[in-house]
């Protein structure tokens, strides 16, 4: 300690300091294959939902539904181009605006719809279900979705 009462940090000498808090892209992809929260430490913690990393089983899940929910804006304009009608009362409304209006709010509302499921992943609805089980009934909806969708658009050809 010096005079005034603080600590004096000698310098030191011979070797650069380096910040590691600087942000790069190398540190998304360490972060990306190296997360450390895969699991709770403690005990206590076991009810805490959020951690760095989730199941790879998620991102196909979160994948492929989004992939099928564009599949479907785009067959369900196919199909109304050639005589169908939109049962969807919200996006009839959105079609009346037009297809630009109508795909991107598709789009962006299952999107975020995804992106809510995933982050809440391994928390519980009522105690009972995880959450992520949902994701799996989202995805294999849209997966019928489309096959409906196909049938009816070469049906209709």
């Amino acid at each position: 300690m010096d005079v005034s009462g603080t600590v004096s940090r000698k310098p030191i000498v011979g070797r650069a300091v380096r910040d590691r808090r600087n942000f790069s892209w190398r540190t998304v992809f360490f972060g990306f294959t190296r997360s450390r929260r895969r699991v709770h430490r403690r005990s206590v913690d076991e009810e805490v939902i959020f951690l760095d990393w989730h199941h790879p089983w998620l991102f196909f899940l979160a994948t492929g539904t989004m992939l099928l929910s564009c599949a479907d804006a785009f067959l369900t304009l196919q199909l109304l181009e050639r005589g169908m009608m939109e049962t969807n009362p919200v996006m009839r409304a959105l079609l009346s605006q037009g297809t630009a209006l109508f795909a991107s709010t598709k789009l962006a509302m299952t999107g975020c719809g995804i992106l809510i499921l995933v982050f809440l992943a391994k928390a519980r609805f009522l105690n009972r279900i995880r959450t992520g089980l949902f994701l799996t009934v989202f995805f294999s909806f849209y997966a019928c979705l489309v096959c409906y969708e196909l049938v009816s658009l070469f049906k209709v050809l």
